[in-house]
């Protein structure tokens, strides 16, 4: 696939492999495969078209991505000059109560991003978005909410959005 593919389009299918299902809507509990696995995979095939853009590729693969959206975002904010955030970190309230999992984060400040695809304009999932958004705000959390439209220009309205929540939160390029 490296031979056809754009890195990041490797790099969301590397996401894809290595990322720990969910039993309850998958059926399965092992990943496709481990990081590890797919560098043994690139070193078997030295020298054919499009290792080049596996080895970078490679060296971006992250367990916990849910999509490839949310690879393409997390890629986007990385190359923005932003902090890499965490994958679908659960929010622990005080309380040690477990909440939902955020698809990006950064805990240090707070802030989670969440990447609304299309099911995100039904009408039950608009009402548990906006119970979602109510708890984050009550636990003290910044909601960043992502859609297609922001994915336009290689992210960049994305990543712009989550620089200003990171700034806003005290963080600061090069600090």
């Amino acid at each position: 696939m490296a031979e056809l593919l754009s890195v990041d389009e490797i790099v969301a299918m590397g996401d894809a492999c290595v990322r720990v299902p969910r039993p309850e809507f998958e059926g399965r509990v092992l990943p496709l495969c481990s990081i590890a696995d797919l560098q043994r995979m690139i070193d078997r095939h030295k020298g054919k078209q499009g290792i080049r853009k596996a080895k970078e590729a490679i060296k971006l693969v992250r367990v916990g991505s849910d999509s490839p959206q949310e690879t393409l975002l997390r890629l986007a904010i990385v190359r923005a000059g932003l902090p890499e955030p965490e994958l679908n970190v659960p929010i622990i309230s005080e309380d040690g109560a477990r909440h939902h999992e955020l698809d990006l984060s950064y805990r240090k400040y707070n802030i989670g991003i969440e990447y609304d695809g299309e099911h995100h304009g039904e009408e039950d999932q608009i009402a548990r978005d906006i119970t979602r958004s109510e708890r984050y705000a009550n636990l003290g959390w910044k909601e960043v909410r992502i859609s297609k439209r922001h994915m336009v220009n290689d992210a960049k309205p994305a990543a712009a959005k989550v620089l200003v929540a990171l700034a806003q939160a005290g963080w600061r390029r090069g600090v």
